[in-house]
């Protein structure tokens, strides 16, 4: 099994990186949904919602080419339309990142952009807050996002991932589970506290920036044990020492899961052009 060492780093210091990144946002896409089937065509104002993602992720500066990685012709044949890139991969990956690994495989860039697929609002400027370390910091094997959570409900929703960091904003654990645990508090935080410094506690918003070569090794990973437990392939990643620097965004994005969640985007958008 590939094992990868934790790197050595002093506290409070950073190792700049040498030269600029070339950095390519490739969009997993699954016409197969469990309660969404064909969700990356369905019509949001007139366009499937991968286009509506792609053109987002094309619209981050840092990007300099987006690219579809789909198991499914029709998806394919719809991104061509609009004048995307889209490649063909396997249908049996079990996981986006294997799926963004088989592309990443052919391509010369330094940096993969994991952009989710069912998030056509997500905006270009979360794009470039997950990329950013990555051209400060060489110890950085993996970028995310994280946004401070305000309302109680999300902090104890199993669907909503928590995460917990270090003094540097390193991952310590991500969980389905209420992280950290209020001791001296009623299980369920009080609105107001989540406004208090002392209450600071974060969901993880799932975009993921990787340098090539830590992708490649990833995924040919076998799950682990806290992985298989809590359904987060982000915790292979913790179990093999990497690092994960996870930046606080102010940014919000809905990823679309449901036919309800469908209907919720398409009002927002169409407001958006209204504005």
């Amino acid at each position: 099994m590939l094992e990868f060492a934790v790197h050595p780093h002093s506290p409070g210091t950073s190792s700049p990186a040498s030269r600029t990144l070339s950095c390519v946002a490739i969009i997993p896409a699954r016409y197969q949904s469990s309660r969404l089937p064909g969700k990356p065509l369905a019509e949001i104002l007139g366009r499937p919602m991968i286009e509506h993602v792609y053109h987002r992720a094309a619209a981050a500066p840092s990007i300099s080419q987006v690219i579809v990685a789909t198991d499914d012709e029709r998806i394919v044949q719809a991104v061509e339309r609009f004048g995307g890139i889209a490649r063909m991969t396997r249908a049996n990956h079990a996981s986006g990142s294997d799926r963004l690994a088989e592309v990443a495989a052919g391509l010369s860039c330094d940096i993969v952009v994991n952009v989710q697929g069912d998030e056509p609002r997500i905006d270009p400027l979360m794009i470039e807050e997950a990329i950013d370390p990555m051209r400060r910091d060489s110890i950085v094997d993996i970028a995310t996002l994280r946004k401070r959570i305000t309302e109680p409900k999300d902090f104890l929703d199993p669907n909503v991932v928590k995460v917990v960091v270090n003094r540097e904003d390193f991952a310590l654990y991500f969980s389905r589970a209420p992280i950290p645990y209020l001791r001296d508090t009623t299980t369920r935080p009080h609105p107001a506290w989540l406004r208090e410094s002392w209450c600071r506690l974060f969901k993880h918003v799932g975009l993921y920036v990787y340098r090539r070569d830590v992708l490649l090794a990833f995924a040919a990973l076998q799950p682990t044990s806290l992985e298989r437990a809590e359904s987060l392939e982000q915790l292979r990643a913790l179990e093999h020492g990497l690092r994960i620097k996870v930046i606080e965004t102010s940014y919000e994005s809905i990823g679309v899961d449901t036919p309800e969640d469908l209907e919720r985007v398409r009002q927002l958008m169409a407001a958006d052009t209204r504005a």
